[in-house]
């Protein structure tokens, strides 16, 4: 039985309370019922989406600064009457029953009257005093009264308006200042669900068909990805349990061909792979390997041995799981990559991959609670641990081998001006064409900053380029 919407709510702000307290989504989530844990994924999502408007209207209508979990429950309820609101408005459609959703933002929709008494009620799941329930049904309705009058006051907060952190706004317009609207406007939007067929196991031509066979809208993205035209839960996607296809947006789908293609190590694309009948075995490192999205497709790509690195133990074992669902194997190790005298055999590497660790601002569509829990300071020690990693995995790569930098960043600091501070030291890295700066929202072919080249449409495909999240790219070779 779906749970009510006042045990929903309930749950949604003791998640959005956490994300105020800095714990973020991936840790909480997970902890939720089964049953729950859909039902406040959409609620606590679009929160997150919509919350400086949120925060700034539940300030104007709150004289003191309530509870956590109050001002939560608030914020999420203001921000659901005022997409009820804005679709009777905008006559997109009537919210007239419950779970009914917009379909150009897919907000979840209830009646006004409907989320004012599941708000108040969700105070008793919450296990606040019922003493708040005249001030909860107070401040929301006061805003069905004076919503016009409260957005306009409180859209005049950058904030407010673009619902993200003023330094993160202020970053983007420095660095972006032809994208940054754009950028904020898709970071407000659900991503699309793309897939990456494993060629090891399954043919492209061939998925596209059991997807149509059971129904579902799909098309060609890039070299093994498929863009879905509706999400679906995993478990729904045939071949899930035989390891025929993983979830992997499409940006992160260019790493694999751009770090092996150029070294002549691709299997070909669209049809099964089989194993190299050659005898030497190329040497991949992947330096920062959780989940092991990047490491499946680097062994669906190519027989090498990988060797993949995890610096955080708890996220180890997720590398595990996603290789022997998909059929696959690598040496796993627990390391620092940044301290290659505690893991290294001194056998230098054909290939090395290093998804660095950072901001995560181009992945902002699929985790909304990024925006809110990163502070101004993050991105320069993020960038000085980047440059730490790519000072130390250097000196391991074989003269003639390839090393790929990638980040799921928009912040220029962790893309191309990093990625042109370690050139100027490294007078013996020859850079190669790579996608550069990806925008999310963006088509690949329409970004800023890329490299637009042969091989990189290569990389991504011959079918039309569809929209990714927000990556960067450098490709280097390394001289003797």
């Amino acid at each position: 039985m779906k749970p009510a919407l006042a045990e929903q709510l309930a749950g949604a702000a003791r998640l959005l309370a956490g994300v105020a307290a800095g714990r973020s989504l991936s840790e909480t989530l997970p902890a939720l019922p089964a049953a729950l844990r859909p039902g406040v994924q959409a609620l606590v999502f679009d929160a997150l989406r919509h919350w400086g408007l949120s925060m700034a209207l539940r300030r104007l209508l709150c004289r003191q600064e309530p509870a956590p979990l109050v001002a939560a429950l608030l914020e999420l309820a203001l921000g659901l009457l005022d997409a009820a609101a804005e679709a009777a408005e905008a006559a997109a459609l009537t919210p007239a029953a419950e779970g009914v959703r917009l379909p150009h933002g897919l907000r979840p929709l209830y009646p006004a009257h409907t989320l004012v008494d599941q708000a108040v009620a969700a105070l008793r799941p919450l296990q606040l005093p019922a003493a708040l329930r005249g001030f909860v049904n107070a401040c929301l309705r006061r805003f069905l009264r004076e919503r016009a009058a409260l957005r306009e006051q409180a859209l005049r907060d950058p904030v407010a308006r673009w619902n993200h952190p003023l330094w993160w706004i202020e970053l983007l317009q420095r660095d972006h200042p032809g994208h940054w609207q754009g950028i904020l406007s898709a970071n407000q939007r659900a991503a699309p669900m793309v897939l990456r067929v494993n060629r090891r196991r399954c043919r492209r031509a061939d998925y596209l068909q059991h997807l149509q066979q059971a129904g579902h809208a799909a098309q060609a993205w890039g070299v093994d990805g498929v863009l879905l035209a509706q999400a679906l839960p995993v478990q729904q996607l045939p071949g899930w349990a035989q390891g025929w296809v993983s979830v992997q947006d499409g940006a992160a789908q260019l790493a694999a061909p751009l770090l092996l293609g150029g070294l002549g190590l691709v299997q070909p694309a669209g049809g099964v792979a089989t194993a190299a009948t050659a005898a030497y075995r190329p040497r991949i490192l992947d330096a920062c390997a959780a989940p092991g999205g990047k490491t499946a497709h680097l062994l669906e790509c190519a027989d090498a041995e990988l060797l993949a690195l995890e610096l955080d133990p708890e996220r180890c074992p997720r590398i595990e799981q996603n290789l022997q669902r998909l059929g696959l194997q690598a040496e796993l190790r627990c390391a620092d990559a940044a301290q290659p005298a505690a893991w290294w055999d001194g056998q230098p590497f054909d290939a090395i991959l290093l998804d660095a660790p950072c901001s995560a601002s181009g992945i902002v569509r699929r985790h909304p609670d990024v925006r809110w829990l990163r502070r101004p300071t993050d991105v320069a020690q993020l960038v000085a641990q980047q440059q730490r990693l790519l000072q130390a995995l250097w000196p391991l790569l074989r003269p003639g081998g390839h090393l790929l930098y990638a980040t799921c960043s928009v912040f220029v600091d962790e893309g191309e001006r990093g990625v042109q501070a370690f050139a100027q030291r490294h007078a013996d890295a020859e850079r190669l064409p790579a996608p550069g700066q990806l925008l999310p929202g963006c088509s690949v072919g329409a970004t800023s900053g890329a490299q637009q080249t042969s091989e990189g449409e290569g990389v991504i495909g011959d079918n039309l380029a569809r929209e990714t999240d927000g990556f960067f790219y450098a490709l280097w070779r390394k001289h003797a």
